[in-house]
């Protein structure tokens, strides 16, 4: 059995301070006291300068740009903070970096979703806590407990209070067929119908509207996925949704905002009128833009932080 730290302990890398002080603020705590420094040939040094023994610590990092930066900067902090006998270690991943990597697409491919599991486990996590993993059996590449949060406990409360319970005028919309058990849980909540965008993938970051499965003609239609990274899949599928399907206003939904190469401008000049992101990942003042709204997962976080330290039910959260 994992043991139980007698106290909480909050630190932070350099991927998402703001969340992490937000976090800290709602429990109370001051966050740990860490410094992370580069040598001159560009390795990390990290100094935890408080005691942390028998803690119970959680270390909030999540793994975006730069990827591989944020996840060294992780698990050298993991390794210290275990070298200095803290009780327990939660890494709290608000994004999971290469979670897409999760199997084997064509021959020689790595699986790079499952080595990162065991880099944090091998650098002495106890547990993981983390939000809409890209593929929700990477839980099962980790020999840990993982908290597999819901981004959708966030959005659905906003999208309600936006729109309304069982609105006749609103459809849900799935941008692909990967993502139509995620459109699921918005429509059993927001009681809505839902539609599915059936595209093809000729190369990766490269969508093409095939068809759409449902009628949205006249309809105010959200899109929901998880995460919006180069923007292509969103754009192309609410462009086809009021051009060729003859929807009447596109709002989109994501829990991680990635907004990798041209994925502004295409957010700008598609038919989307508003977007709403969580701040798993920060996002950067040349990354504004007006139809982008982000929402706090800070609150969600800190409840799941209280009951892990608890040992009470995280699930819960989520009935």
């Amino acid at each position: 059995m994992i043991p139980h730290g007698n106290s909480i302990k909050i630190f932070t890398g350099n991927s998402n301070p703001k969340l992490a002080s937000d976090i800290c603020t709602m429990l109370g705590q001051p966050l740990g006291d860490a410094n992370l420094q580069r040598f001159s040939d560009g390795e990390i040094a990290v100094s935890i300068n408080e005691s942390v023994r028998g803690s119970d610590v959680f270390l909030i990092q999540s793994t975006c740009e730069p990827v591989n930066d944020h996840l060294m900067e992780m698990l050298i902090m993991i390794d210290a903070l275990r070298r200095a006998s803290a009780g327990r270690i939660t890494a709290v991943m608000p994004y999971f970096g290469y979670a897409r990597q999760d199997r084997k697409a064509k021959a020689r491919d790595p699986i790079s979703a499952k080595l990162v599991a065991d880099l944090i486990t091998t650098a002495g996590a106890d547990r993981v806590l983390t939000m809409d993993l890209h593929a929700a059996q990477i839980q099962g590449f980790f020999n840990i407990p993982v908290d597999h949060m819901l981004g959708s406990s966030v959005l659905i409360p906003h999208l309600a209070k936006k729109f309304g319970i069982g609105n006749p005028d609103v459809v849900m919309v799935a941008p692909d067929l990967g993502s139509v058990g995620r459109a699921r849980k918005y429509t059993d909540k927001l009681d809505l119908p839902v539609a599915i965008v059936d595209k093809r993938r000729p190369k990766a970051n490269v969508s093409e509207v095939m068809n759409i499965i449902g009628d949205v003609k006249g309809k105010t239609v959200i899109l929901a996925d998880d995460m919006i990274d180069t923007a292509g899949t969103l754009c192309n599928a609410a462009n086809a949704l009021v051009e060729r399907a003859g929807a009447k206003e596109v709002y989109a939904c994501a829990t991680h905002g990635v907004l990798s190469g041209p994925a502004i401008q295409r957010l700008e000049e598609s038919a989307i009128k508003e977007g709403n992101l969580l701040d798993t990942i920060p996002l950067p003042e040349h990354k504004k833009c007006d139809k982008i709204k982000v929402l706090s997962v800070a609150e969600i976080f800190t409840e799941a932080i209280k009951r892990i330290y608890d040992e009470s039910s995280v699930s819960a959260l989520f009935d």
